[in-house]
């Protein structure tokens, strides 16, 4: 029986060591887009339509698009000022992490 509890245990908490680092890696990717889309006072608003991410920029030759798409962006669409970038099960949060860092 104290086996299973210490298997138990163990699983535990690599689960949570797991969970932990990607938390810490998705804020970084969140970091690293700000910066990808000129900085944070470049960033003018932020919208979410389902998997679409969009942004209004002062500035929308700053952002760097090519950098974006490696951060996994499924595609980015620039229209007058703002990019539309499809970042699938991400784009809430993105706006979330994005207009708490304003």
């Amino acid at each position: 029986m104290w086996q299973y509890i210490v298997i138990f245990s163990v699983l535990a908490i690599i689960s949570l060591i797991v969970v932990k680092l990607n938390k810490k890696n998705f804020t970084f990717e969140i970091n690293k887009l700000v910066q990808y889309l000129g900085g944070k006072d470049n960033i003018l608003d932020t919208e979410v339509n389902m998997s679409r991410f969009k942004v209004t920029l002062k500035d929308v030759t700053l952002a760097d698009k090519d950098a974006i798409q490696k951060l996994g962006a499924k595609g980015i669409v620039e229209i007058d000022n703002q990019l539309k970038i499809i970042f699938k099960p991400n784009a809430r949060t993105l706006k979330k992490y994005i207009s708490e860092m304003k």
